[in-house]
């Protein structure tokens, strides 16, 4: 099916005003996404970013266009290459990442169609099926065991149907059909990402300030550890330095008598005498025994008055 000319102009113009007005984008791949989606994750989008689909041949001759009119030199450049399949663009200023997330989050479940390849692998539980007997010759020729449970045949294992890659074959389907399972979830698959001139995969998003800050402190031990090997002083081993000289100082002042300084005088004090550091345990609990124990045995009588003696 030709465009006409003027459709082409609007196209070209409207992408390369998307191009000029957003320095942001994900290059997304739309296989099995239908257009009553496509028009959700547009609702979704909106006042966030964009979404540019097309034919691939009028992408690259319209990003070559926008390249040679800005001096012939563009970080753009790097999309012609990868506009390959059926992909399109979603353009955007807004963080890359609210913007993947909603991307993401507009999924449909689908039936597994014959010839379609699984995203995702599909164990079909055990459990009945809704099936009668007559169905359980269905069931023997795809070598599922089964048993008949009132009146119904149900499913005594795990059936692993699917790999991730896999080709549904037409019994596959019609298994998935008869159990009402729809075991794929359709959505826009995030490709490549560009940012102020750079592309990337899009695993670099998931690189937070934490992750960042990991392998910053990671690096300054190796640092550190190589400095203090060689003898070679740097900002990353002077901590370390300066304890392994504080450790070797109060071991000096341990071997000493006559000299010391407030810093070590603990570990001095502690040398000398450790048994004044022992925290003493809670008291009262062994007098309490102690009574307990003696309120076991008969109370001694107490002596007459005299005057009751006299009386007697």
């Amino acid at each position: 099916m030709t465009i006409s000319k003027e459709r082409k102009e609007y196209y070209f113009g409207k992408m390369k005003g998307m191009l000029s007005k957003y320095s942001k984008l994900f290059v997304v791949g739309v296989d099995n996404v239908g257009s009553a989606q496509m028009q959700q994750v547009r609702h979704a989008l909106r006042d966030k970013a964009e979404i540019l689909m097309g034919k691939n041949t009028m992408m690259r001759k319209c990003l070559r266009q926008f390249v040679e009119e800005n001096g012939g030199e563009h970080p753009y450049e790097q999309l012609v290459d990868i506009l390959v399949g059926n992909v399109g663009f979603v353009f955007t200023n807004e963080d890359l990442n609210d913007v993947r997330e909603i991307v993401l989050s507009n999924v449909v479940p689908a039936p597994a169609r014959v010839g379609s390849i699984a995203p995702v692998k599909v164990v079909i539980p055990p459990g009945p099926t809704g099936c009668g007997p007559e169905k359980t010759s269905f069931f023997q020729t795809l070598q599922i065991a089964t048993k008949i449970t009132r009146g119904q045949i149900e499913i005594t294992t795990p059936v692993e149907l699917l790999e991730i890659g896999d080709k549904v074959d037409a019994s596959q389907a019609t298994l998935l059909k008869t159990l009402n399972i729809n075991p794929f979830f359709y959505g826009f698959q995030m490709m490549k990402v560009y940012s102020d001139g750079s592309l990337f995969d899009v695993d670099v998003l998931d690189i937070n300030d934490d992750i960042l800050a990991g392998y910053f402190m990671a690096a300054v031990a190796n640092v550190a550890a190589i400095s203090l090997e060689i003898g070679l002083p740097t900002q990353a081993s002077m901590p370390h330095s300066i304890a392994n000289a504080f450790r070797a100082l109060v071991a000096v002042a341990c071997e000493c008598e006559n000299w010391s300084f407030p810093e070590a005088q603990p570990f001095k004090d502690f040398l000398e005498n450790p048994d004044a550091f022992i925290v003493a345990g809670p008291v009262g609990g062994g007098d309490g025994a102690a009574a307990g124990g003696g309120g076991g045995g008969a109370a001694e009588p107490e002596p007459e008055p005299e005057a009751a003696k006299g009386e007697n």
